[in-house]
């Protein structure tokens, strides 16, 4: 299958995945295999973006790279609680690969891309390689206002000593913005693409899971905290691109 064909399936697959997941009831063995789904497709149509764009070779050294570096970078914050507080992932997302479960670096993977492109959009003609680590950091970091809450309420993992927000610690989210940061710096040094593929991946996960956490679960907190922040990024990067899209128009019309 041609990388184009893959892309869309896979984005097909995971848009269809996440539509269903609300209608599942939490504990259920369907709802365990529609996160599977969703993370291992959406990973894959990222990959599928790269390697349109910059050729296989490239696009699976840069999937090795992010899903090893934020495996190592889990590892260590379940062992020493240092980095993401106090947390411990639980049997339902077996299998673990250094007490942590293979899904968790394919979702750093499947969403850093897309957070990096979404951030080089919303920068426009100010778009450079330090203003691009710092705000896809943010990027990343504000998807995670949306996982944290409902992977802990679906049991995937728990903070034992809970935390302020949903059971969360705060301090989770300064170690979210340490690591996204270097997953950034990686992307930049590997010259990950910004394809404006990856701003539909990040436009349509912030559209669904706002609309998720604000009708189907109830949770305004979590899609305030959750759409209020991915949601103006994908604004103001889709605001640039029309500006650059009717930029380019004019030029050619003189």
């Amino acid at each position: 299958m041609t990388s184009p064909i893959v892309e869309r399936a896979a984005g097909a697959v995971a848009l269809g995945a996440m539509l269903a997941t609300p209608f599942v009831p939490r504990s259920s063995r369907r709802r365990l295999a529609l996160t599977w789904v969703t993370v291992v497709s959406g990973a894959t149509r990222t990959w599928a973006i790269e390697r349109r764009c910059r050729g296989a070779a490239a696009a699976t050294a840069t999937a090795g790279a992010v899903t090893v570096g934020t495996l190592a970078a889990e590892a260590w914050g379940v062992g020493s609680g240092r980095l993401f507080g106090r947390y411990a992932y639980t049997d339902r997302l077996r299998p673990h690969v250094a007490a942590v479960p293979v899904l968790v670096p394919l979702a750093w993977y499947a969403v850093a891309l897309p957070a990096r492109a979404v951030a080089h959009r919303a920068l426009g003609a100010r778009t450079t390689p330090g203003r691009r680590v710092g705000l896809g950091a943010v990027a990343l970091t504000a998807w995670d206002l949306f996982l944290d809450p409902q992977m802990t309420a679906e049991g995937h993992w728990r903070w034992p000593a809970g935390g302020r927000y949903r059971g969360v610690p705060l301090h989770n989210y300064a170690g979210w913005l340490v690591v996204a940061a270097a997953v950034m710096t990686a992307l930049e040094r590997s010259t990950a693409s910004t394809d404006d593929a990856h701003l539909t991946t990040y436009g349509a996960l912030a559209t669904l899971e706002t609309l998720a956490f604000s009708t189907f679960w109830r949770d305004p907190l979590v899609a305030l905290a959750g759409g209020g922040t991915m949601l103006p990024l994908t604004a103001a990067a889709l605001a640039q691109r029309s500006a650059a899209a009717r930029a380019v128009a004019s030029m050619r019309a003189t």
